[in-house]
């Protein structure tokens, strides 16, 4: 990144690296989106929606270059795409035996969609391809100012959904007898993933959305197996590796996301392997 030597001073490097505003944006901007991907990832695993999350990031890419070429924002159309995409899975996928074929199949007409936006464009669609492995360090304090909005509605959506949604996600069949609306709530669910996986391009891109969405809530599920600890622990993890992602990339010339994801894998893999030393 730039050409600076690392000290033992931890304090004094992060005071170093902190003085220029593009690390600034990307903490920030990185702490926001590890905090709200913590959180949604959990349920996420907990719902067995990784799937579906890996969908939507898809269905964001095509999004993303249907905008480049009608020359607007590329996040414009991720954030449409990814939202339209997790309303017809939540409708299409009521039955939770064809969920996965109902998900499949919007998957993929949305990237025979993108196939076809990138083939129509003549120019160069560096934005729409910067959207697959993120760019962090690019962003600008109005993009965390819009990370930080987006941020702030899906935490107040989860915890106006909390319980209703860990109910259903515990228990889906008894959820419904109990009267909890389900698809309804299924539907909120995916918007807010939709809207998670928008912001967390910036991170990781839609490639590699897993390292925050999927992998940190899947550790926390096998170190605890109570809710709240559980979202805890998901997004602790989550702030940590992005935290050393980001610190790593200040000194080594290569992209904050394979930092972010090799550490997670790490992680995870730790996890297993202490786990299965414990049964």
């Amino acid at each position: 990144m730039i050409n600076q030597n690392f000290s033992i001073n931890l304090v004094s490097d992060l005071r170093d690296m902190l003085q220029y505003d593009f690390m600034r944006h990307a903490f920030m901007a990185g702490t926001i989106v590890a905090i709200v991907a913590g959180v949604v990832g959990y349920f996420v695993v907990l719902r067995r929606w990784s799937f579906a999350t890996h969908a939507l990031s898809h269905a964001g890419f095509a999004g993303a270059a249907g905008a480049a070429l009608f020359g607007l924002n590329p996040l414009v159309g991720l954030l449409a795409f990814t939202c339209g995409g997790g309303v017809a899975m939540a409708l299409l996928g009521r039955n939770v035996e064809a969920r996965d074929v109902q998900i499949g199949t919007v998957l993929a007409f949305l990237l025979g969609l993108g196939v076809f936006f990138i083939s129509l464009y003549k120019g160069y669609a560096t934005a729409a391809y910067s959207i697959l492995f993120g760019e962090i360090l690019g962003i600008s304090n109005a993009d965390v100012m819009a990370t930080f909005i987006a941020g702030v509605l899906v935490l107040c959506v989860i915890a106006a959904i909390y319980r209703p949604l860990l109910f259903a996600s515990l228990d889906e069949d008894v959820a419904e007898a109990r009267g909890v609306p389900v698809l309804a709530l299924g539907t909120i669910f995916m918007l807010v993933i939709a809207v998670t996986t928008s912001i967390s391009v910036q991170v990781v891109g839609v490639l590699l959305i897993f390292a925050l969405m999927v992998t940190p809530a899947a550790i926390a599920g096998r170190l605890t197996r109570r809710p709240a600890q559980g979202v805890a622990v998901s997004v602790i993890v989550a702030l940590v590796v992005t935290w050393f992602g980001l610190f790593l990339s200040y000194y080594l010339p290569y992209p904050v996301s394979f930092f972010i994801t090799t550490s997670v894998f790490i992680l995870y893999l730790l996890t297993r392997i202490t786990q299965g030393h414990r049964t």
